[in-house]
Protein backbone atom coordinates (compact mmCIF):
# COMPACT_ATOMS: atom_id res chain seq x y z
CA UNK A 1 0.00 0.00 0.00
CA UNK A 2 1.22 3.48 -0.84
CA UNK A 3 1.65 5.95 2.00
CA UNK A 4 -0.31 9.22 1.97
CA UNK A 5 2.83 11.09 0.93
CA UNK A 6 3.56 8.71 -1.95
CA UNK A 7 -0.05 8.88 -3.12
CA UNK A 8 0.19 12.67 -3.19
CA UNK A 9 3.43 12.49 -5.20
CA UNK A 10 1.81 10.07 -7.62
CA UNK A 11 -1.20 12.35 -8.04
CA UNK A 12 1.10 15.32 -8.66
CA UNK A 13 2.99 13.34 -11.28
CA UNK A 14 -0.28 12.41 -12.98
CA UNK A 15 -1.32 16.05 -12.74
CA UNK A 16 1.86 17.23 -14.46
CA UNK A 17 1.48 14.49 -17.07
CA UNK A 18 -2.05 15.76 -17.67
CA UNK A 19 -0.86 19.36 -17.98
CA UNK A 20 1.86 18.53 -20.54
CA UNK A 21 -0.43 16.01 -22.25
CA UNK A 22 2.21 13.33 -22.31
CA UNK A 23 0.09 11.07 -24.52
CA UNK A 24 0.04 13.75 -27.24
CA UNK A 25 3.80 14.19 -27.03
CA UNK A 26 4.37 10.43 -27.38
CA UNK A 27 2.15 10.43 -30.48
CA UNK A 28 4.00 13.39 -32.01
CA UNK A 29 7.35 11.72 -31.32
CA UNK A 30 6.19 8.53 -33.02
CA UNK A 31 4.83 10.56 -35.96
CA UNK A 32 8.16 12.39 -36.40
CA UNK A 33 10.11 9.14 -36.52
CA UNK A 34 7.66 7.38 -38.86
CA UNK A 35 7.56 10.41 -41.15
CA UNK A 36 11.38 10.46 -41.19
CA UNK A 37 11.62 6.75 -42.02
CA UNK A 38 8.89 6.42 -44.64
CA UNK A 39 8.34 9.90 -46.11
CA UNK A 40 11.33 12.20 -45.56
CA UNK A 41 14.22 9.71 -45.82
CA UNK A 42 12.79 6.56 -47.45
CA UNK A 43 16.09 5.66 -49.13
CA UNK A 44 18.14 5.57 -45.94
CA UNK A 45 18.55 2.32 -43.96
CA UNK A 46 16.26 2.01 -40.94
CA UNK A 47 19.19 1.76 -38.54
CA UNK A 48 20.74 4.96 -39.88
CA UNK A 49 17.53 6.93 -39.34
CA UNK A 50 16.58 5.50 -35.94
CA UNK A 51 20.11 5.85 -34.53
CA UNK A 52 20.72 9.31 -35.99
CA UNK A 53 21.81 11.42 -33.00
CA UNK A 54 20.82 14.68 -34.66
CA UNK A 55 17.32 13.42 -35.40
CA UNK A 56 16.97 12.20 -31.82
CA UNK A 57 17.98 15.63 -30.49
CA UNK A 58 15.55 17.40 -32.84
CA UNK A 59 12.71 15.13 -31.72
CA UNK A 60 13.71 15.50 -28.06
CA UNK A 61 13.89 19.29 -28.31
CA UNK A 62 10.51 19.34 -30.05
CA UNK A 63 8.99 17.25 -27.26
CA UNK A 64 10.38 19.54 -24.56
CA UNK A 65 9.11 22.69 -26.28
CA UNK A 66 5.67 21.15 -26.84
CA UNK A 67 5.48 20.08 -23.18
CA UNK A 68 6.47 23.60 -22.11
CA UNK A 69 3.87 24.98 -24.53
CA UNK A 70 1.11 22.96 -22.91
CA UNK A 71 2.23 24.26 -19.51
CA UNK A 72 2.13 27.95 -20.48
CA UNK A 73 -1.17 27.41 -22.27
CA UNK A 74 -2.57 25.78 -19.13
CA UNK A 75 -1.26 28.69 -17.07
CA UNK A 76 -3.12 31.29 -19.13
CA UNK A 77 -6.26 29.16 -19.47
CA UNK A 78 -6.56 28.14 -15.82
CA UNK A 79 -9.76 30.11 -15.15
CA UNK A 80 -11.36 29.20 -18.47
CA UNK A 81 -10.66 25.50 -17.98
CA UNK A 82 -12.53 25.53 -14.67
CA UNK A 83 -15.66 26.07 -16.76
CA UNK A 84 -14.85 24.05 -19.88
CA UNK A 85 -12.96 21.13 -18.31
CA UNK A 86 -13.74 21.08 -14.57
CA UNK A 87 -12.51 17.52 -13.88
CA UNK A 88 -9.23 17.90 -15.76
CA UNK A 89 -8.77 21.35 -14.24
CA UNK A 90 -9.05 19.99 -10.69
CA UNK A 91 -6.39 17.38 -11.46
CA UNK A 92 -4.14 20.00 -13.08
CA UNK A 93 -4.38 22.22 -9.99
CA UNK A 94 -2.62 19.63 -7.83
CA UNK A 95 0.59 21.15 -9.18
CA UNK A 96 1.10 24.78 -8.16
CA UNK A 97 1.37 27.56 -10.72
CA UNK A 98 4.88 28.31 -9.46
CA UNK A 99 5.97 24.72 -10.09
CA UNK A 100 4.41 24.81 -13.56
CA UNK A 101 6.25 28.01 -14.49
CA UNK A 102 9.55 26.66 -13.14
CA UNK A 103 9.07 23.51 -15.21
CA UNK A 104 8.17 25.64 -18.22
CA UNK A 105 11.45 27.58 -18.11
CA UNK A 106 13.54 24.46 -17.41
CA UNK A 107 12.03 22.56 -20.34
CA UNK A 108 12.57 25.46 -22.73
CA UNK A 109 16.16 25.93 -21.56
CA UNK A 110 16.91 22.23 -22.04
CA UNK A 111 15.34 22.23 -25.51
CA UNK A 112 17.59 25.07 -26.69
CA UNK A 113 20.61 23.50 -24.97
CA UNK A 114 20.05 20.18 -26.72
CA UNK A 115 19.38 21.93 -30.04
CA UNK A 116 22.85 23.51 -29.84
CA UNK A 117 24.23 19.98 -30.32
CA UNK A 118 22.76 19.96 -33.85
CA UNK A 119 23.52 23.48 -35.09
CA UNK A 120 23.07 27.18 -34.41
CA UNK A 121 20.20 27.18 -36.92
CA UNK A 122 18.44 24.58 -34.76
CA UNK A 123 18.89 26.86 -31.75
CA UNK A 124 17.31 29.75 -33.64
CA UNK A 125 14.44 27.55 -34.82
CA UNK A 126 13.55 26.30 -31.34
CA UNK A 127 14.02 29.74 -29.80
CA UNK A 128 11.54 31.11 -32.37
CA UNK A 129 9.23 28.15 -31.71
CA UNK A 130 9.26 28.87 -27.96
CA UNK A 131 8.52 32.54 -28.56
CA UNK A 132 5.73 31.69 -31.00
CA UNK A 133 4.01 29.41 -28.49
CA UNK A 134 4.26 32.03 -25.74
CA UNK A 135 2.93 34.78 -28.04
CA UNK A 136 0.04 32.56 -29.08
CA UNK A 137 -0.85 31.64 -25.48
CA UNK A 138 -0.51 35.21 -24.20
CA UNK A 139 -2.10 37.22 -27.03
CA UNK A 140 -2.92 35.58 -30.33
CA UNK A 141 -5.28 32.85 -29.16
CA UNK A 142 -7.85 35.54 -28.33
CA UNK A 143 -7.76 36.90 -31.89
CA UNK A 144 -10.35 35.24 -34.19
CA UNK A 145 -9.04 33.47 -37.31
CA UNK A 146 -5.41 34.47 -36.61
CA UNK A 147 -5.35 32.54 -33.34
CA UNK A 148 -6.68 29.39 -35.02
CA UNK A 149 -4.24 29.71 -37.92
CA UNK A 150 -1.23 30.24 -35.65
CA UNK A 151 -2.24 27.32 -33.42
CA UNK A 152 -2.44 24.95 -36.40
CA UNK A 153 0.90 26.25 -37.70
CA UNK A 154 2.58 25.67 -34.33
CA UNK A 155 1.14 22.15 -34.23
CA UNK A 156 2.92 21.12 -37.45
CA UNK A 157 6.16 23.00 -36.65
CA UNK A 158 7.88 19.88 -35.18
CA UNK A 159 7.45 18.14 -38.55
CA UNK A 160 8.86 21.20 -40.30
CA UNK A 161 12.02 20.86 -38.16
CA UNK A 162 12.54 17.27 -39.34
CA UNK A 163 11.62 18.25 -42.91
CA UNK A 164 14.32 20.95 -42.97
CA UNK A 165 16.85 18.54 -41.46
CA UNK A 166 16.44 16.03 -44.30
CA UNK A 167 16.05 18.73 -47.01
CA UNK A 168 13.50 16.62 -48.87
CA UNK A 169 11.35 18.92 -51.01
CA UNK A 170 9.23 16.34 -52.85
CA UNK A 171 5.74 17.61 -53.72
CA UNK A 172 4.10 14.67 -51.92
CA UNK A 173 5.43 15.97 -48.61
CA UNK A 174 3.72 19.33 -49.09
CA UNK A 175 0.44 17.61 -49.98
CA UNK A 176 0.68 15.50 -46.80
CA UNK A 177 1.44 18.65 -44.82
CA UNK A 178 -1.54 20.49 -46.33
CA UNK A 179 -3.86 17.62 -45.42
CA UNK A 180 -2.62 17.59 -41.82
CA UNK A 181 -2.72 21.39 -41.51
CA UNK A 182 -6.34 21.60 -42.69
CA UNK A 183 -7.41 18.86 -40.29
CA UNK A 184 -5.70 20.55 -37.34
CA UNK A 185 -7.14 23.95 -38.29
CA UNK A 186 -10.64 22.44 -38.41
CA UNK A 187 -10.02 20.81 -35.03
CA UNK A 188 -8.96 24.14 -33.53
CA UNK A 189 -12.19 25.73 -34.73
CA UNK A 190 -14.23 22.84 -33.33
CA UNK A 191 -12.52 23.42 -29.97
CA UNK A 192 -13.77 27.01 -30.04
CA UNK A 193 -17.34 25.72 -30.35
CA UNK A 194 -16.69 23.14 -27.66
CA UNK A 195 -15.27 25.73 -25.23
CA UNK A 196 -17.64 28.61 -25.96
CA UNK A 197 -18.94 28.85 -22.36
CA UNK A 198 -15.51 29.39 -20.81
CA UNK A 199 -14.39 31.64 -23.66
CA UNK A 200 -17.37 33.93 -23.13
CA UNK A 201 -16.73 34.08 -19.38
CA UNK A 202 -13.10 35.11 -19.99
CA UNK A 203 -13.89 37.58 -22.81
CA UNK A 204 -12.15 35.58 -25.52
CA UNK A 205 -12.97 36.87 -29.01
CA UNK A 206 -13.32 33.55 -30.82
CA UNK A 207 -15.13 33.03 -34.12
CA UNK A 208 -18.34 31.50 -32.67
CA UNK A 209 -18.59 34.26 -30.04
CA UNK A 210 -18.19 37.12 -32.53
CA UNK A 211 -19.86 35.70 -35.63
CA UNK A 212 -22.04 32.94 -34.19
CA UNK A 213 -21.97 29.15 -34.18
CA UNK A 214 -23.59 28.90 -37.63
CA UNK A 215 -20.82 30.94 -39.29
CA UNK A 216 -18.17 28.96 -37.43
CA UNK A 217 -19.70 25.67 -38.59
CA UNK A 218 -19.75 26.97 -42.17
CA UNK A 219 -16.02 27.77 -41.96
CA UNK A 220 -15.31 24.29 -40.58
CA UNK A 221 -17.37 22.68 -43.34
CA UNK A 222 -15.37 24.62 -45.97
CA UNK A 223 -12.09 23.49 -44.38
CA UNK A 224 -13.22 19.87 -44.35
CA UNK A 225 -14.24 20.25 -47.97
CA UNK A 226 -10.74 21.46 -48.78
CA UNK A 227 -9.21 18.41 -47.05
CA UNK A 228 -10.87 16.26 -49.68
CA UNK A 229 -8.55 17.79 -52.31
CA UNK A 230 -5.22 16.57 -50.85
CA UNK A 231 -6.91 13.24 -50.03
CA UNK A 232 -7.88 12.84 -53.69
CA UNK A 233 -4.43 13.96 -54.93
CA UNK A 234 -2.62 11.49 -52.66
CA UNK A 235 -4.89 8.65 -53.81
CA UNK A 236 -4.82 9.47 -57.52
CA UNK A 237 -1.49 11.10 -58.38
CA UNK A 238 1.11 10.10 -55.77
CA UNK A 239 2.65 6.79 -54.82
CA UNK A 240 1.64 6.33 -51.18
CA UNK A 241 1.56 2.54 -51.26
CA UNK A 242 -1.28 0.98 -49.30
CA UNK A 243 -1.77 4.25 -47.44
CA UNK A 244 -4.34 5.07 -50.11
CA UNK A 245 -6.70 2.89 -48.05
CA UNK A 246 -6.33 5.34 -45.17
CA UNK A 247 -7.24 8.31 -47.36
CA UNK A 248 -10.26 6.48 -48.77
CA UNK A 249 -11.36 5.76 -45.21
CA UNK A 250 -10.77 9.43 -44.35
CA UNK A 251 -13.14 10.53 -47.09
CA UNK A 252 -15.95 8.48 -45.54
CA UNK A 253 -15.10 9.79 -42.07
CA UNK A 254 -15.02 13.35 -43.39
CA UNK A 255 -18.44 12.92 -44.99
CA UNK A 256 -19.76 11.53 -41.71
CA UNK A 257 -18.16 14.47 -39.93
CA UNK A 258 -19.92 16.95 -42.22
CA UNK A 259 -23.27 15.22 -41.68
CA UNK A 260 -22.88 15.42 -37.90
CA UNK A 261 -21.61 19.00 -38.14
CA UNK A 262 -24.83 20.12 -39.84
CA UNK A 263 -26.93 18.60 -37.04
CA UNK A 264 -24.70 19.65 -34.14
CA UNK A 265 -25.95 22.24 -31.65
CA UNK A 266 -24.70 21.06 -28.24
CA UNK A 267 -21.34 20.67 -26.56
CA UNK A 268 -21.47 16.87 -26.64
CA UNK A 269 -21.91 17.04 -30.43
CA UNK A 270 -18.80 19.19 -30.72
CA UNK A 271 -16.89 16.75 -28.51
CA UNK A 272 -17.85 13.93 -30.90
CA UNK A 273 -16.71 16.01 -33.87
CA UNK A 274 -13.43 16.77 -32.09
CA UNK A 275 -12.92 13.06 -31.42
CA UNK A 276 -13.56 12.18 -35.08
CA UNK A 277 -10.77 14.54 -36.13
CA UNK A 278 -8.47 13.15 -33.44
CA UNK A 279 -9.21 9.65 -34.71
CA UNK A 280 -8.35 10.65 -38.28
CA UNK A 281 -5.05 12.19 -37.14
CA UNK A 282 -4.06 9.24 -34.93
CA UNK A 283 -4.97 6.73 -37.66
CA UNK A 284 -2.84 8.81 -40.02
CA UNK A 285 0.22 8.37 -37.83
CA UNK A 286 0.02 4.57 -37.85
CA UNK A 287 -1.04 4.38 -41.49
CA UNK A 288 2.35 5.79 -42.50
CA UNK A 289 3.52 2.20 -42.13
CA UNK A 290 1.26 1.31 -45.07
CA UNK A 291 3.30 3.40 -47.49
CA UNK A 292 5.49 0.36 -48.05
CA UNK A 293 4.46 -2.78 -46.19
CA UNK A 294 7.40 -4.75 -47.60
CA UNK A 295 9.75 -2.03 -46.41
CA UNK A 296 8.43 -2.50 -42.89
CA UNK A 297 9.32 -6.17 -42.92
CA UNK A 298 12.61 -5.80 -44.80
CA UNK A 299 13.87 -3.04 -42.51
CA UNK A 300 13.05 -5.05 -39.43
CA UNK A 301 14.63 -8.20 -40.84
Amino acid sequence: MLSRKNKLLLLKFLSLFSVVRGYNILMITLAQYLASIYILAPDLPLREVVLDHNLFVIVLSSSLVIAAGYIINNFYDAEKDLINKPRKSMLDRLVSQRTKLTTYFVLNFLSVLFASYVSFKAVLFFAAYIFGIWLYSHKLKKVPFLGNFVSATLAIAPFFAVFVYYKNFDTVIFVHALFLFLLILAREMIKDLENIAGDMAQNYRTIPIIYGAKFSKTCIAILMGFTLLPSFLLIRYFDVGHMYLYFIGCIFLQLGFLTLLVKSNRKKHYVWLHNILKLIIIMGVFSILLIDVDLVLNRIL
